[in-house]
């Protein structure tokens, strides 16, 4: 049952469709490892979403070999955030996982949101 929900998810999902470029996005960042695209329902003026390439379905599907993807997308994350000045006044980097959590795109993905101040705690 696993096993298919896995081979269903990467065929039907939507961030896979976007890094094959089968659905158009505003892409902002591409590297091998990941892509960054603006989100389509801005919370913030700077909300970009930033995947791996790799479908992984969450953090709780991270294996040690996908480590160093994970870091490789916070890097770019922090990169990213600097070039648009967003470090001058900060920024919030979120990660929803799970239904509970919020995660409604099953594929590991980062919202970098700035250019305004939030409240603390979110939702």
């Amino acid at each position: 049952m696993v096993l298919l929900r896995s081979v269903f998810s990467m065929d039907s999902c939507l961030f896979c469709k976007i890094i094959e470029k089968k659905i158009p996005s505003s892409i902002v960042f591409e590297d091998e490892l990941c892509i960054g695209f603006k989100d389509i329902n801005p919370i913030a003026p700077t909300h970009v979403l930033f995947i791996p390439k790799k479908h992984i379905e969450s953090l709780n599907d991270i294996i040690s070999s996908d480590e160093s993807i994970v870091g490789h997308i916070l890097g770019v994350v922090s990169r990213y955030a600097k070039e648009q000045n967003l470090d001058k006044t900060g920024y919030r980097v979120v990660n929803n996982m799970g239904k509970d959590g919020g995660q409604t795109v099953f594929h590991l993905h980062f919202h970098l949101v700035g250019g305004k101040s939030f409240g603390w705690p979110p939702g």
